[in-house]
């Protein structure tokens, strides 16, 4: 007649950390089944019942034992330290069990406190967010597989709980998971070690991840290595999971927060090396509008041109804008037009603008610009669309009929388009100048560069400017 098997979680040592359920299922067990170690640390709640009881790496010989006398009609318990699921007795019991489907052996798992939850509990809250734990024996598992499993939770900046970290045999594993992680954390990440957890050896300490050590563990010790959010002080780690800045009131509104968080974003992906603060600034609004980081390597500024311009705008006498269509007027953000009182004008709705085209055999936008130059010849001109309108604006500066304080040239598509940007670049070189090079652009891009301009004090900080 075969019986039920208990697979208990004993917890990481104390017996103030053994569950009431475990305690239940031991003591409704005929035989209890362990390792010697385990079996010596719950030997009061043990007392005279039948035991099984095997050294190190006899995990199978166990597994067989207990259900062999569950067979025979005994109420077995077999246990594990910490929880019995993490890297414990109840997935060998499992497997065996889905081996012989006809077996009738019941088996019921007994949850326990893990040593990573008890080590964590000792050393603050450094599993407060998202965490993992590897085990860095290479007894079961190739260490290749380990390693791929070390790069993933490095990479992914989850705070990692490390078992089996160090033996006699096992001395430089944790050394190589340590080289890994330095690769995507802070030198100052902290890390904690949590010795004997749950015995009477229990001691803690916590060290920076580039002074971390292997032969500063065990096997009876749980390290624990934070995120790129986890703060230490003295011999606390605490990893916040976001409440106590919820608390905290931002002055943005929504749409700003979630633009600074996109700002983020790009930040961690963008290659910038070499870029100046002025172009890293235009990229970031250019890659947010269009999702593309191609468009940073696009990018041509004249010297100081963001900042003069800026500077332009809150003079108390803000240059016109003028832009060749009404989209690039309207991603202007009004908020900062309104503020400053700058006039952003669009001539293609003019009537004058039909009579010349007709007159002229001319796009509107060239007469458009025609336009725009005699009546404001040292304005901002900012084209999102029409070649055709740099091309003819760049007539007019190399003629002297105009003298722009400067140019957004973001005209797309495929023709005329990266010659207009020539003409401009190589032929009005004296003129302030951010260029998108080759066919991209768009009014959108145009926009969002005359708003990288109106919020370049805020460019050091990275924070996206206010009007958003």
């Amino acid at each position: 007649m075969a019986s039920k098997i208990y697979v208990v979680g004993i917890g990481p040592g104390s017996s103030e950390q053994i569950t009431p359920q475990a305690v239940a299922a031991i003591g409704a067990s005929d035989v209890i089944v362990g390792y010697k170690l385990y079996l010596k640390l719950i030997s009061t709640l043990i007392g005279e019942k039948e035991t099984c009881g095997t050294g190190m790496k006899k995990e199978r010989e166990r597994a067989v034992a207990a259900f062999d006398m569950a067979r025979l009609g005994k109420t077995v318990a077999v246990v594990s330290s910490g929880d019995s699921g993490v890297y414990g007795m109840a997935s060998l019991m499992w497997e065996m069990k889905l081996q012989n489907a006809a077996d009738d052996v019941e088996i019921e798992v007994v949850p326990g406190i893990s040593a990573m939850f008890a080590g964590a509990a000792l050393l603050g809250a450094p599993l407060g967010h998202d965490f993992c734990s590897i085990s860095l024996s290479d007894l079961l598992t190739p260490w290749q597989t380990i390693e791929r499993r070390i790069e993933a939770a490095a990479s992914a900046d989850f705070v990692t709980a490390v078992y089996n970290p160090y033996s006699h045999d096992r001395y430089w594993q944790l050394s190589r998971l340590k080289e890994i992680f330095l690769q995507h954390r802070s030198p100052d990440t902290p890390v904690g070690l949590a010795h004997h957890v749950g015995r009477e050896q229990q001691s803690t300490e916590v060290v920076r991840l580039a002074d971390l050590r292997a032969d500063m563990a065990d096997m009876f010790t749980v390290v624990i290595i934070g995120n790129s959010q986890s703060k230490y002080k003295d011999n606390v780690i605490v990893t916040p999971r976001g409440y106590y800045s919820e608390e905290q009131k931002s002055e943005d509104n929504v749409g700003r927060m979630i633009m600074n968080e996109s700002f983020r974003t790009i930040l961690s992906e963008l290659d910038a090396t070499g870029m100046s603060l002025e172009h890293l600034w235009a990229s970031l609004h250019c890659i947010h509008t269009t999702a593309d980081f191609s468009v940073a390597k696009m990018l041509y500024l004249t010297d100081g041109v963001i900042e003069s311009l800026h500077k332009k705008f809150f003079s108390g006498r803000p240059p016109v804008v003028v832009t060749d269509v009404r989209m690039v007027t309207s991603g202007i953000r009004k908020a900062m037009v309104d503020k400053l009182g700058i006039e952003v004008k669009c001539y293609l709705d003019d009537p004058r603008v039909a009579v010349m085209a007709a007159q002229g055999n001319i796009t509107r936008t060239q007469a458009g610009v025609q336009l725009a130059v005699e009546e404001h010849p040292d304005a901002l001109y900012a084209f999102g669309n029409a070649p055709t309108a740099l091309i003819e604006l760049t007539k007019h500066i190399r003629r002297g009929s105009a003298q722009p304080c400067g140019v957004v040239a973001a005209p797309v598509g495929f023709v005329n388009v990266k010659e207009s940007k020539w003409r401009l670049k190589y032929g009005c070189s004296q003129i302030p100048a951010i260029i998108v090079e080759g066919r991209k652009g768009g009014s959108n891009v145009a926009a969002t560069i005359i708003n990288a301009i109106l919020s370049w004090d805020e460019a050091e900080a990275m924070h996206p400017g206010e009007g958003v």
